[in-house]
């Protein structure tokens, strides 16, 4: 039988979705069509108002080769909207249930690809941001040569190859002041879990990464976080706040506005997914809805 997967770990976005259908890039071709014309007209001034307050938590996956410019771009955007902020001091404003006086980014990465430390950091550190990455901590350490098997698995798809991260990187980035959350251990459908290996998954997760970086790991994201799908609210979010983390962050879109009262990590923080690539509008698009 002929091996079709790939040799090396995908290092643009333009290979990630190289094995796309005909079907599927024409949908997106759509959607961006679409989006386009929506974004006309809108401004993130429509959240709250132009002098409400509001913190909004885009995030991302990866930041490819290719993308390292867009990345770039975008961050000037929301810098030209709002300050960024870790996200503790995040959940600090929110904790506090008290006014959010401005507007505010929490950026945010998921899964753990080594593309965050080579080209995601660096752009971060020059924009003065510091970011949260949620690693699904067992895939960290992995090698593209002896844990080849695994790694193909990681997507439904099978045949793409993608290199995560060291141990050694994570603690690179923690010490210039990123934040190192966990995703679970091995990147699960919560609801798809019993109990026990569910709460396997969120305890162990957090002591590895506790005990490879000799430091508290404070925040959770629910891998592909869809509420009712991927997670039980009231049960996989309390799991959480038994296991000692203090946020739970999921994928549905919005904005924290001033006056919310999330009881985190009992209830989730909202997050808009990026791609690195987008231009401006659909930037504009997803922080004004």
């Amino acid at each position: 039988m002929t091996d079709h997967s790939p040799s090396l770990p995908i290092e643009t976005y333009r290979d990630f979705i190289a094995g796309q259908s005909v079907l599927d890039r024409a949908r997106g071709v759509a959607r961006d069509a679409a989006i386009r014309a929506l974004s006309t007209g809108r401004s993130p001034d429509q959240i709250g108002g132009k002098n409400g307050g509001w913190i909004r938590f885009p995030f991302y996956h990866h930041v490819f080769d290719d993308e390292r410019k867009g990345f770039a771009r975008q961050l000037n955007y929301m810098a030209s909207l709002g300050d960024f902020i870790s996200l503790d001091d995040a959940a600090d404003m929110i904790e506090s249930e008290g006014s959010i006086d401005g507007r505010y980014f929490c950026i945010s990465f998921d899964d753990g690809f080594k593309n965050w430390i080579t080209n995601a950091v660096p752009i971060l550190l020059d924009h003065g941001v510091a970011a949260a990455f949620f690693v699904a901590a067992g895939y960290i350490g992995t090698s593209v040569d002896h844990d080849r098997e695994k790694l193909l698995g990681f997507y439904d798809s099978a045949n793409l190859l993608m290199e995560f991260l060291s141990w050694d990187d994570c603690r690179e980035m923690a010490a210039a002041g990123m934040t190192i959350g966990s995703h679970t251990l091995n990147h699960v459908h919560l609801a798809d879990l019993d109990d026990a290996r569910a709460e396997a998954e969120i305890k162990g997760s957090k002591q590895l990464i506790e005990k490879e970086l000799g430091r508290a790991c404070d925040h959770f994201c629910c891998p592909f976080g869809r509420e009712h799908i991927d997670y039980r609210p009231g049960h996989h979010t309390d799991m959480a706040r038994r296991a000692g983390y203090r946020t739970f962050l999921a994928t549905t879109r919005g904005a924290v506005r001033s006056g919310t009262s999330l009881g985190i990590p009992s209830k989730v923080i909202p997050r808009d997914h990026m791609l690195a690539g987008w231009g401006n509008y659909q930037l504009r698009y997803f922080f004004s809805r």
